[in-house]
C-alpha cells in the first residue's frame, strides 16, 4: 500500500501574529515553523498502518525551500521519502491542484491530511484534492482503518459520530481523535539522523493558476482593560453589562 500524507508548514501556535506595514501580507520575521498539528495526526496514523501493514509513505508540500524543516522532520518521524512542490502557496485551489498531480502520477492508494491547517482554516484543499482526482473523501476523520482495498472511518457530525465505508483510493482528511495524541511521535536521534539520508524530490508546479487572492489582512482587536466589580455591587455589573458591554 502507498499512502501521500499532505503536510503545511504553519507558525508554531506561541508565535506573535504581525502583518506587513500596508496589511497587504503576514510577516514571516521571527516565526517559528512547524508541522500544521492536524495534518501530524494524519502523519502518525500513516505511520502506524507503515508499522502494521506495511505501507510506504511519502509526505508532500507544497512550498519553498524554507519549509524543507518541516519536511525533514516529517521524514525523522517516519516517513520513506517526500516531494515538495517548488510553489508559493496562494490559494486552496493551487495547493489541491499541485497534490492532486502527485497523487495522480504516483498511484497511491490512500491519501491522508489533516482537515485544515491552523493558519488560515480554509479547510478547503482535502475536498478539493478528492474532486480533482475523482476519488471518495472522508473529511472530520476520527478514527480510521484499512483492510486491503477498503477503509473503514468514523468522522465527527453534529451530535455523534458516523461510521463509513470507502473503497480505495481515497482521501481522508483527519483531525485530533485520529490518533491518540499520546501516540504523536517524537523524533529521536536516530530518525534525525536518518532523515538526511532519505530522498526529497523537487518538483516544479504544474500550473500558476490562483482563484483566490488575499486583499488585505487585519489583526484581532486588542481586549479592552479588565473592570473589577466588587461582589455586593450587582446592579453596577448588570450596568456595565448593558450599557458598556452590551451583552444583556
Amino acid at each position: 500500500m502507498k499512502i501521500l500524507v499532505c503536510i503545511s508548514s504553519v507558525p508554531d501556535t506561541t508565535s506573535k501574529i504581525n502583518f506587513t506595514a500596508d496589511k497587504s501580507a503576514f510577516d514571516k520575521n521571527g516565526i517559528q515553523w512547524v508541522i500544521n498539528p492536524l495534518d501530524e495526526f494524519a502523519l502518525t496514523k500513516a505511520i502506524k498502518l507503515q508499522e502494521s501493514q506495511g505501507a510506504t509513505v511519502t509526505v508532500v508540500n507544497v512550498g519553498d525551500v524554507a519549509t524543507e524543516a518541516v519536511i525533514r522532520k516529517a521524514l525523522a518521524i517516519g516517513a520513506n521519502d517526500a516531494v515538495r512542490v517548488n510553489a508559493e502557496p496562494k490559494d486552496s485551489f493551487s495547493v489541491a491542484k499541485e497534490i492532486a498531480n502527485i497523487a495522480q502520477n504516483g498511484g497511491y492508494d490512500l491519501i491522508l491530511c489533516g482537515k485544515e491547517s491552523i493558519d488560515y482554516n480554509g479547510g478547503a484543499v482535502p475536498g478539493m484534492v478528492a474532486q480533482l482526482l475523482n476519488q471518495p473523501f472522508v473529511n472530520a476523520c476520527v478514527g480510521l482503518e484499512v483492510n486491503g482495498s477498503e477503509a473503514t472511518a468514523v468522522r465527527e457530525i453534529e451530535g455523534g459520530k458516523e461510521t463509513i465505508s470507502v473503497k480505495l483510493p481515497a482521501v481522508i482528511a483527519g483531525q485530533k481523535g485520529m490518533v491518540d495524541e499520546k501516540d504523536l511521535i517524537i523524533p529521536n536521534m536516530r530518525g534525525i539522523m536518518s532523515a538526511r539520508t532519505k530522498p526529497l524530490h523537487i518538483q516544479e508546479a504544474v500550473s500558476s493558476e490562483v482563484r483566490v487572492e488575499g486583499v488585505s489582512y487585519d489583526s484581532v482587536p486588542a481586549r479592552a482593560a479588565v473592570k473589577m466589580v466588587a461582589a455586593d455591587h450587582l446592579d453596577e455589573l448588570v450596568r456595565l453589562l448593558h450599557e458598556e458591554a452590551k451583552v444583556i
